[in-house]
């Protein structure tokens, strides 16, 4: 895939995925202080902030897999698109204007009429939260139904990265600017319906030309043999079948159906996942803690930690003017650190063309570790600007080498979605070992090393000669090729969401243990170094099933 309408194509394809990631980081930026506004206590506030992480944990795996069987004739993952795109936008809507919309549903009482508005903004930011972050589920298997060969596939996720990176550049940027002066706030009502209906716009146009540009296979309605068998084509028992499966086909119905069919496998598919999909994820889950960590406390941490400030100081005081300013200088961090993953996410295709996927990999998580530690060291603003910014590269790498290496999972499912564990069949001699890929053929009397010309005791594994076998639980070895790649991106986008849940929930304990805002980059460090281990395991190629 070369050349630059393949390039801009790819760019025209992720605009959506720029404009969640616009609309999701400016949102979730600007929210806090619409909610402290109408009356929600802090404690409370980071409760509601944890409403659309909890709810993606519940539902991903189910519409990653309901998008892996629709049969809708707009094809597989667009209808899924297309109704979280609604939820978001309907959340744009809601936000800005629960005030409005408060006052005119609680007939002049003020009491209903605050209740109300704090359910709206409740209602608003789960919304917000749980649709942006569950519609790159279906994006993402969207570029990988387009772009099959590995290459491509790698270029494509790159892509992805670099345009989520963009989206998140543009979406902390655009809060930090005052739409309050200008003639368009005035006319709107406001700071925030003007930035609000900025994000509505750019939402609209991402939406509209993401589902232009992709051109998403559509199912064909053909009669199987039995039905050709008992009717003639141009009967009306044949039309009204017809008609019938193009009614069952439809977007609306066949999102129904799916979900509907689909949620009891979803969750016996979630304990048996593949041995390769279990190493990445547990690898995934413990780098996005670390990187997560960092990325959530990090301002509190510059505010409290670098410059001593103290957040619950009186305003105007000089506890609070250094609060506040180490919170710009922290935000200021979290750019740069957005843009560096920007830049990583331009040349990942030729890192990892060079150096090898596992080097990139482990080489962006020493980085973050390592950068993290320097930060917890060191009292130097500048040093700890510079390596918070280097922590993209991380974020860069989660973003991409994981979803190329599923994409490469699911093409040579043969090799890689295999049982590990099943049982040995004994035959004149050999051991058949079904184990990924391999056939180990024990040395001894009846050896036909010589006869088949393979060394070492191994010879590849046809599934054409030998039946499929049964592990030690019962399953076919065969059941992991029914797997779609939606619901182990699925998978793989659980481990992000709840990456999330575990430092809101357990963060605050641990400093309110250590008396220290140090324990947020420290802890950050640990699960790096912990990330570092598990990404050593991950299966990157047939050597490392064979070791």
């Amino acid at each position: 895939m070369t050349g630059w309408r393949s390039q801009w194509r790819l760019v025209l394809l992720n605009s959506l995925t720029c404009g969640l990631e616009i609309c999701v980081a400016a949102g979730i930026t600007y929210v806090p202080p619409l909610l402290l506004e109408a009356g929600v206590e802090e404690q409370y506030m980071t409760m509601v902030l944890g409403i659309g992480p909890v709810l993606g944990l519940l539902f991903i795996p189910l519409i990653g897999s309901a998008s892996d069987h629709c049969n809708s004739s707009y094809g597989r993952r667009r209808p899924f698109i297309w109704l979280l795109s609604l939820g978001v936008l309907l959340a744009l809507l809601i936000i800005p204007h629960a005030d409005v919309l408060a006052a005119n549903l609680s007939w002049g009482s003020t009491r209903r009429n605050q209740a109300l508005q704090v359910g709206l903004l409740i209602l608003g930011v789960g919304l917000l939260d749980f649709c942006g972050q569950v519609c790159f589920t279906p994006l993402e298997a969207l570029l990988s139904d387009l772009y099959r060969e590995r290459d491509d596939c790698g270029q494509a996720f790159a892509m992805f990265s670099f345009m989520v990176s963009l989206g998140g550049c543009v979406g902390y940027l655009l809060p930090a600017l005052d739409w309050s002066g200008g003639l368009l706030s005035i006319y709107l009502g406001g700071q925030a319906e003007c930035l609000f209906s900025l994000l509505i716009l750019i939402f609209v146009v991402s939406v509209l030309v993401t589902m232009k540009v992709s051109e998403e296979p559509s199912s064909t309605l053909e009669p199987g043999p039995s039905e050709s068998g008992r009717c003639f084509p141009r009967s009306c028992c044949y039309l009204f079948q017809c008609k019938l499966r193009a009614l069952k086909s439809g977007p609306l119905m066949c999102l129904l159906r799916t979900c509907w069919s689909m949620t009891p496998a979803i969750y016996r598919s979630y304990c048996h996942v593949p041995h390769v999909m279990r190493q990445l994820c547990l690898a995934q889950l413990c780098s996005w803690m670390g990187v997560m960590s960092f990325m959530l406390f990090y301002t509190d941490f510059v505010g409290e930690g670098l410059y001593e400030g103290v957040p619950s100081a009186a305003p105007g005081t000089d506890l609070r003017q250094r609060y506040d300013e180490g919170i710009r200088m922290g935000s200021m961090g979290l750019f740069l650190q957005c843009a560096t993953s920007t830049f990583f996410s331009l040349v990942m295709s030729r890192l990892v063309h060079l150096f090898g996927s596992r080097t990139v990999y482990l080489s962006s998580m020493v980085c973050f570790t390592v950068s993290a530690l320097v930060i917890c060291l060191s009292k130097s603003v500048l040093l700890v600007t510079a390596m918070s910014a280097l922590t993209g590269f991380a974020y860069a790498t989660l973003q991409t080498l994981p979803y190329t290496l599923t994409c490469h999972y699911h093409k040579e499912k043969e090799v890689y979605m295999q049982n590990s564990k099943t049982k040995k069949t004994h035959t004149n001699g050999f051991t058949i070992t079904r184990d990924s890929v391999c056939l180990t053929l024990d040395n001894g009397p009846g050896d036909l090393n010589h006869k088949s010309g393979v060394s070492n005791g191994h010879a590849h594994y046809n599934k054409d000669n030998y039946p499929p076998l049964h592990n030690q639980n019962g399953l076919e070895s065969e059941d992991f090729e029914k797997r779609g790649v939606g619901l182990d991106f699925a998978i793989l986008d659980s481990t992000f969401l709840l990456s999330q849940v575990f430092p809101t929930l357990f963060m605050g304990m641990i400093v309110q243990f250590t008396k220290s805002v140090t324990a947020y980059i420290a802890s950050s460090a640990i699960f790096g170094a912990i990330g570092i281990y598990f990404a050593t395991h991950i299966i990157f190629d047939q050597k490392d099933l064979r070791s």
